[in-house]
């Protein structure tokens, strides 16, 4: 059984996220499953710092992306989710021309708050980075209950 309450609709993310850091960054939401969501981020010189490896703050932008997503379609109508605490421990090093596949699974969903576990694998499959994210489930202003 699903756990979002919200239909995940991959083609309404990508509208949503194509004039913000999401869409600049080229995130690209490949699945959501019964309970996880996967999305891939090809990284080239927009992601990388001056080694010519994966930034960290990217890898967590990537994290953060995916948990937020997953959190906003477990929320309630007239609900969103916004984030209280994410952290990151990198792993392995991506490099210039690789590829992260990030899949986010929840830890806990909560009325009111959600932790969601993300892993963060290069195009070889190993683990880059792992991360975790706590976010706040908030009424949407104006928002009709």
């Amino acid at each position: 059984m699903a756990i979002w309450k919200r239909p995940p609709s991959i083609a309404e993310m990508h509208a949503r996220n194509t004039q913000t850091v999401n869409g600049l960054l080229g995130i690209k939401i490949l699945e959501v499953g019964e309970d996880f969501i996967r999305a891939e981020m090809a990284v080239d010189e927009r992601h990388v710092q001056p080694f010519g490896i994966l930034h960290g703050g990217v890898s967590v932008v990537l994290a953060e992306t995916v948990g937020s997503l997953a959190s906003v379609l477990c929320c309630e109508e007239g609900f969103s989710a916004v984030g209280l605490e994410i952290n990151a421990n990198h792993l392995l090093p991506v490099p210039k021309g690789d590829k992260v596949i990030a899949e986010c699974r929840p830890v806990r969903i909560g009325r009111n708050v959600h932790v969601w576990n993300i892993e963060l694998r290069r195009g070889d499959g190993k683990l880059s980075c792992v991360s975790r994210l706590t976010t706040s489930n908030i009424e949407q202003r104006g928002a009709k209950t």
